[in-house]
């Protein structure tokens, strides 16, 4: 694993870099806070180890900057410190420190430490095996391309957003936006029962077979509800069933498949639904070609109150230029809409 240490006394930054080279580590260094959030934006370290006192931003304000962030995977972060009043520690995990180290460290208790942080970030080989399972999932339809990717990036950018209003900053934190990033890919995971005919076919749907391509939503609530009942403590299986069975839910009552209107559709599920629509409108399909942005934007405020959140509407006026981002980003490789 690549280890970033953040320390501004070249003396500390030697004795560490030995002690993680020796124990077989990739070591990255950075002399203050600055410095480490410009390596930590190229996404190649996962673990950091940080002073607590440095020049121009220290290890408790770099811990404020990693956890605000809102980066796609979880970086955990262990601040060496010479402190040991309560109030330190305090701030320290306010700040969203994991650990801490006394100065001056002690190789063998250090590798331990960092042996702990291995364990915790690699529970996120969780998340890659949900997005594995989606991908099978969306396989089956050619047409979807990277759909999930960018609906996932969506629903982070909305839970950020939303985090943000004052009525909904108990609701949704920072731990709810990495939630929603990693299980809103599970969204259609019920479409793996949709018979081919109907899934893949071109053009529109009968009525019959709408009905049918409906199910997907009952058949992933039931598939994520059978893991839930065996795992109930799975907070992200819970968000995921919620997100397969409500993301095509209408906020006056008029969506599928059980008819839940307003705060009754859990907000994942009001989330995702922008999210979903969005996509769905900006990208090619068999039956339309990709709309400009301006024109889905339109058409999700023309729907605000009836199909979409509000709120969830309101929080995607604000973020419009990341979601411009994220579509260029994951583009198809044929012509999109401008």
């Amino acid at each position: 694993m690549r280890i970033l240490i953040v320390d501004d006394d070249p003396l500390g930054l030697q004795m560490l870099r030995h002690a993680l080279t020796r124990a077989g580590h990739d070591v990255e260094t950075a002399a203050n806070g600055v410095q480490a959030l410009e390596i930590l934006r190229q996404g190649t370290c996962r673990l950091v180890i940080s002073d607590w006192t440095m020049p121009e931003m220290d290890g408790v304000e770099l811990c404020r900057q990693i956890r605000a962030a809102d980066s796609g995977g979880y970086v955990y972060v262990i601040l060496l410190t010479a402190r040991n009043s309560t109030q330190d520690t305090l701030d320290g995990l306010s700040a969203g420190a994991d650990d801490f180290m006394p100065k001056p460290f002690n190789p063998t208790e250090l590798m331990l430490r960092v042996r702990i942080g291995e364990r915790v970030l690699s529970l996120e080989t969780r998340d890659v095996t949900i997005f594995a399972l989606a991908k099978l999932a969306e396989s089956r339809d050619p047409e979807t391309g990277a759909h999930l990717e960018r609906v996932c990036n969506f629903s982070r950018i909305l839970a950020h957003q939303l985090s943000g209003m004052p009525k909904l900053s108990r609701q949704i934190d920072q731990a709810y936006v990495r939630l929603i990033f990693q299980t809103s890919p599970l969204h259609d995971i019920g479409k793996v029962a949709i018979p081919d005919c109907v899934l893949l076919k071109p053009g529109r749907l009968s009525d019959r077979e709408f009905e049918i391509m409906k199910s997907h939503t009952t058949l992933g609530a039931q598939t994520l509800d059978a893991a839930l009942r065996e795992h109930p403590e799975a907070s992200f299986l819970r968000m995921a069933r919620d997100i397969a069975a409500t993301h095509h839910e209408h906020y006056d009552g008029s969506g599928y498949p059980e008819g839940l209107k307003g705060t009754q559709i859990p907000m994942c599920g009001r989330i995702v639904a922008v999210a979903d629509v969005y996509d769905a409108l900006t990208t090619k399909r068999a039956y339309k070609d990709a709309y400009a942005h301006d024109v889905a934007r339109a058409m999700i405020v023309e729907e605000r109150g009836s199909h979409f959140d509000p709120d969830v509407v309101d929080a995607f006026l604000a973020a419009e230029a990341q979601f411009i981002q994220i579509r260029d980003r994951f583009a198809e490789p044929r012509a999109q809409a401008a």
